[in-house]
């Protein structure tokens, strides 16, 4: 039986959402993570630093006792992002990061960006302070192909945004193509990205295979295989520009299972699991605490977490679902059998 020690991962990419939901997805993540970076995609979404804490505070009540997890929060950005308040947020410890969405590229993304250039002194002000910029990296438009967004959105949008602020850090989430990861390999120690397991462990046929798979449907959509092999190969690789960031995406089951299914994979109790079943089949075991415990903090200028955890190859059934009051969630794996567990007593 292969076992892997490591310094607890951090998570820097989870959707956590609000009231019931957030109760029982919270758990799942502080049980595998020391910290996480929290999206602020709510409704309405988390614009300001007051609104911020206060999400922080219900996070940090759904955390169960004795249980060591660190939320730590983004600001939605909008058109009228007030650049001192966001500012002040950073430094009084609320901010870890912002968020761009452009508008209507995902879940809760109406109040999205509708012109980048109008955010430049947001963002030369994020430069200054050392503040990163997270970004959902898919140019929404209507003759863009929906396969062809990323690279659009490197092209179009983060480019020249790079080029006009040449010392902002910057983040690309969940990377879905080789354009991606090539772009980010190129672009210096202030571009990074996060990948998700669901894109590392499949293509887009998943979504078709026997019909309709609408819990494979994320946002950006798997891609073709090509890209999901480019993936594995850049999370694989031990370089500091790719770390851990599931996108764990809570959607109720009658919500995802609907006519107009809602985007997301909900990976939080499996995700460190599903990581390793990657990098295990990938032979690169030894490259994987620098992915998910030590790139991270590295980027954002946290010290990663001094827990070890030790995973073992000892094959468990995933849970069917996860209960929100009288709905249910289906997970990543549902029902499925997974190789990698979480040592015992831990």
């Amino acid at each position: 039986m292969r076992t892997i020690t490591l310094r607890k991962p951090v998570d820097l990419h989870v959707h956590f959402r609000d009231g019931a939901i957030l109760s029982s997805v919270v758990p799942h993540t502080a049980r595998q993570f020391a910290r996480a970076i929290v999206m602020p995609n709510l409704v309405p979404p988390v614009t300001t630093a007051r609104m911020a804490s206060d999400y922080r505070d219900r996070v940090r009540a759904a955390i169960p006792p004795g249980v060591d997890f660190v939320p730590m929060m983004t600001c939605y950005l909008t058109d009228d992002t007030d650049a001192d308040d966001l500012i002040a947020g950073h430094r009084d410890g609320i901010f870890a990061a912002a968020k761009l969405y452009p508008a209507h590229a995902t879940t809760n993304s109406a109040h999205g960006v509708t012109a980048i250039e109008r955010l430049d002194p947001v963002f030369a002000a994020m430069a200054e302070a050392g503040m990163p910029l997270l970004t959902h990296g898919e140019l929404v438009h209507p003759e863009v192909d929906i396969f062809d967004r990323e690279a659009r959105f490197i092209d179009d949008i983060l480019a020249p945004l790079i080029a006009r602020h040449p010392t902002l850090k910057v983040v690309m989430e969940h990377i879905t193509t080789a354009e991606g990861a090539q772009f980010v390999a190129s672009g210096g120690e202030r571009l990074a990205a996060t990948i998700t397991p669901q894109h590392l462990l499949y293509d887009r046929n998943v979504l078709f295979e026997g019909g309709i798979r609408p819990h494979h449907y994320c946002l950006p959509i798997l891609k073709r295989r090509a890209h999901q092999l480019a993936l594995r190969k850049a999370a694989t690789s031990g370089s500091p520009h790719y770390f851990l960031g599931t996108d764990t995406a809570p959607h109720l089951r009658h919500l995802k299972e609907a006519a107009c299914g809602c985007a997301g994979v909900f990976s939080a109790p499996v995700a460190v699991e599903a990581y390793l079943k990657v990098f295990a089949e990938e032979d690169a075991l030894d490259r994987f605490e620098a992915f998910a415990s030590l790139n991270g903090p590295a980027f954002y200028g946290f010290a990663p977490s001094e827990t070890r955890v030790t995973y073992e190859e000892r094959p468990w059934t995933a849970p069917t679902s996860v209960s929100v009051e009288d709905r249910e969630i289906v997970p990543l794996f549902a029902g499925e059998r997974v190789d990698w567990a979480l040592s015992p007593g831990l």
